[in-house]
């Protein structure tokens, strides 16, 4: 799996969201940053990026570590 392939599933399954993607085609970084993040524990934040990516999770993407974010939070770290 490439990582353009990921930032495509994470954007389809979460409209509006924007991602980055960096990997080897095993091991993959994310940043994503998403409205649907407000108010929501980290756990939740990243469930709701494994449904984006569905079986594809366990069946094709050995590792993803992700950092995910409000637009304010991102805004801010921009700074």
């Amino acid at each position: 799996m490439q990582p353009e392939t990921i930032k495509q599933l994470i954007e389809e399954g979460m409209p509006g969201a924007r991602v980055q993607v960096v990997g080897d085609g095993q091991h993959f970084e994310a940043i994503i940053v998403s409205e649907a993040f407000e108010g929501l524990s980290m756990i939740k934040q990243h469930q709701l990026v494994y449904s984006a990516l569905g079986d594809r999770m366990r069946a094709d993407i050995h590792a993803l570590s992700m950092r995910t974010l409000t637009p304010t939070q991102w805004a801010a770290m921009q700074k």
